[in-house]
């Protein structure tokens, strides 16, 4: 079920023990065709856990289509359902109902050798790395390979690639005691890359990092995913990681889906309150010296303190805002960062007009009225 801290080392086992693959990575700097495999699509996927406390219920009718070439991330509060669902990709979990598919082709009636050769075609990387302490960095990445009985030439080779693939070519005698986080989530990819995968799967990849290394390794990902190809599938519970590298998220609540979009919209125009909570961290709260002369009424003279939310090629434009509001209005306060080519974010405007609210609201924005401030603020 979601939440789980750590995912042990049979699942890496259990992924490793298929993921060989007959095509060698590439480190080709140039952008990769796309491809024809890769796609994931989950068909009324539900998954319920039982125990003799009785049954919990992780994921309720999930229908979702990524396609080829997609980096989407899935995101939630603990316990939403994020594991669950990813775990299923790879049958580390078989859901209770409905169905995924790989490309076409429903996974659940594979047999041993079927399962082996689709656990060939997905990569997984782990929040805690699950490298093998006793080995190199080399024996880690070769682990998958090595399992597969894939000869010594050729492992050699392909470890090589990818270790320059990730930026650890001088690293491959190393022991994982010797490396940073970064590094050790480094190897982790190279090892998932080793097996040329067309889905990775992404378990909470940059939650044990800091700041600084999580944004080395999304940009990481993102590279890889440019020059290889790669569906990226990602499960994560900070909306800051999905803003960096996904075009597309899936936000869970309680099991289902609770909204889904291109990250720009989700962003600037969130609609469901979990969608909401999420963003809250990267949201400026209202500043303190204007929160304690807020009035919910209005007062002679006050102007209509509103917040504007928007999403679009370009931001608001503030003589339209005032020409619309039917008098002047005021900046007070605004955070605008640019996601897939849009102008995402949020203004905090006095207005002259106590009216404005529903003057705003009629030519299309996102206002929510926040209440009424002296005309001298």
């Amino acid at each position: 079920m979601d939440g789980l801290a750590f995912v042990g080392l049979h699942d890496a086992e259990a992924w490793a023990g298929g993921a060989a693959a007959s095509r060698p990575v590439s480190a080709a700097p140039a952008p990769a065709a796309p491809r024809t495999g890769g796609t994931v699509r989950f068909e009324g996927v539900s998954k319920t856990y039982r125990s003799a406390g009785g049954e919990v219920r992780a994921l309720e009718d999930i229908s979702l289509a990524i396609p080829a070439g997609a980096i989407v991330g899935i995101i939630g509060r603990s316990g939403a359902g994020k594991s669950s669902l990813l775990r299923t990709v790879n049958r580390l979990e078989e859901p209770t109902s409905g169905r995924v598919l790989i490309d076409g082709e429903p996974i659940a009636g594979l047999g041993t050798e079927g399962l082996v050769a689709l656990r060939r075609r997905i990569g997984m990387i782990f929040q805690h790395f699950n490298l093998l302490s006793a080995k190199t960095v080399r024996q880690n990445v070769a682990l998958p390979l090595r399992v597969a009985g894939v000869d010594r030439a050729e492992t050699a080779r392909r470890v090589e690639e990818a270790l320059r693939l990730v930026g650890l070519e001088g690293k491959a005698d190393s022991y994982p005691s010797r490396l940073s986080g970064g590094q050790k989530q480094r190897v982790g990819i190279a090892r998932a890359l080793v097996s040329d995968p067309e889905i990775l799967l992404c378990d909470e990849a940059t939650s044990a990092l800091d700041p600084e290394t999580t944004l080395s390794i999304l940009g990481l990902l993102r590279d890889i995913n440019r020059r290889l190809g790669l569906t990226i599938i990602l499960i994560t519970h900070e909306m800051s990681v999905i803003r960096e590298i996904c075009s597309e998220v899936v936000v869970l609540e309680a099991g289902r889906v609770a909204e889904t979009g291109p990250v720009w919209r989700v962003f600037g125009a969130p609609e469901h309150p979990a969608t909401r909570a999420l963003l809250a961290p990267l949201t400026h709260a209202l500043p303190e010296d204007l929160a304690g002369r807020v009035s919910p009424h209005p007062v002679p003279g006050a102007r209509a303190l509103l917040r504007i939310a928007f999403a679009g090629r370009e931001a608001p434009d503030l003589s339209a805002l005032a020409a619309a509001a039917g008098g002047s209005v005021r900046l007070l306060q605004a955070e605008i960062e640019r996601i897939q080519g849009h102008a995402v974010g949020r203004m905090l405007v006095a207005a002259e007009w106590p009216e404005a609210e529903a003057q705003l609201r009629a030519i299309g924005l996102n206002v929510e009225g926040i209440g009424y401030v002296a005309a001298d603020d």
